[in-house]
């Protein structure tokens, strides 16, 4: 829904942190940041999920962005164009 989006900001910008660099550190932030919405009774969408997808690519942990590739489905959100790019360039950043 319309207000997610806001709640979402709420909730990460209430989380202690400093820096805003994508590095390993911001992709846990945002598996914690997914996680935290739930436990406030917000559901992640396919666009909070690609986030943090994003994230984990940035901060070279491929097995997270798999693992949230999968947890997608499993929730029955469809996967997009953006999620499965950046699902591929985390695992080709991996080696």
């Amino acid at each position: 829904s319309s207000g997610n989006w806001e709640k979402a900001l709420e909730i990460f910008n209430s989380m202690d942190g400093g820096s805003l660099e994508i590095n390993f550190e911001t992709a846990i932030s945002a598996l914690e940041l997914l996680k935290s919405m739930e436990g406030r009774g917000v559901k992640p969408d396919v666009a909070s999920f690609n986030a943090a997808i994003s994230a984990c690519e940035k901060g070279q942990q491929w097995e997270k962005a798999i693992e949230l590739l999968n947890s997608m489905k499993s929730r029955g959100l469809a996967p997009d164009a953006i999620s499965f790019n950046a699902s591929i360039s985390a695992c080709e950043k991996a080696g």
